[in-house]
């Protein structure tokens, strides 16, 4: 049912379509966010970032991002805590899933094996599942601003990095080659983050996350969503609501 609430740009008010030269430009401030982060983290622009604390402790901690939300988003308020590793890790990573929402006990299943680094946007996506938001593309929106609303260093720079992994992959459906003189400002331990994620993924790709990755593009398509594409309009979404509010 949840998949067919009405769309979170119409009840914010904001457009989820945006201009070359609006992701051109939010990219860049995401890019210096994420840099900044990196470098406040590591004391160097070398090192990866490597989230300090245990599966319990980020499940824990990313309600603090949700009890943090804007006025205008007060209504996805994070109240019963119900989140752990899946005991399916090993199977969501061959499927190619980072979590999932257990719909008969509403509890939020993360993939842990995932890199660390992405482990509290993961949470804070899936949460959002958890708040009653069946869009995915939507689910990385209140994840993202959750995160980056957390005061803690490692949740704002699991959001951003990722928010800026998806601006340089829109870029480059805009045009071929079109991110990569942006991918070069990113500094050399955010690119190490991005190496150990694809390296992850790429170990384990299978025709079995294939098989997956289809059955859930119809699956979302049957439920009026977008597909798997769905996960990357949430840069529309974050581009639109910068405009409005604050984006940390």
């Amino acid at each position: 049912m949840n998949y067919y609430r009405i769309p979170l740009h119409e009840k914010l008010h904001i457009e989820k379509e945006y201009t070359e030269e609006e992701l051109v430009a939010f990219t860049e401030k995401m890019i210096t966010k994420t840099n900044a982060l990196q470098q406040q983290i590591t004391g160097n622009d070398s090192t990866a970032v490597k989230v300090p604390y245990s599966d319990e402790e980020v499940f824990a901690m990313a309600q603090n991002g949700y009890a943090k939300l804007p006025k205008s988003l007060q209504e996805f308020h994070y109240e019963n805590e119900s989140i752990k590793p899946s005991l399916l890790r090993y199977l969501l990573s061959y499927m190619g899933f980072g979590g999932y929402l257990n719909p008969f006990t509403n509890e939020a299943q993360v993939n842990t094996l995932k890199p660390n680094f992405t482990l509290p946007m993961t949470t804070c996506h899936e949460m959002g599942h958890q708040v009653g938001i069946g869009s995915e593309s939507e689910c990385n929106f209140i994840g993202f601003v959750a995160a980056t609303h957390n005061d803690d260093l490692y949740f704002q720079y699991s959001a951003y990095s990722i928010i800026t992994r998806y601006c340089l992959a829109n870029l480059e459906q805009m045009e071929e080659g079109k991110g990569k003189a942006y991918f070069e400002k990113l500094n050399k331990g955010v690119i190490k983050n991005y190496e150990e994620h694809e390296a992850f993924w790429d170990g384990y790709h299978t025709p079995i996350d294939t098989f997956f990755e289809f059955f859930y593009d119809n699956f979302l398509k049957a439920n009026q969503q977008e597909g798997i594409i769905s996960y990357s309009r949430f840069v529309g979404l974050a581009i639109g609501y910068s405009k409005v509010d604050s984006v940390q």
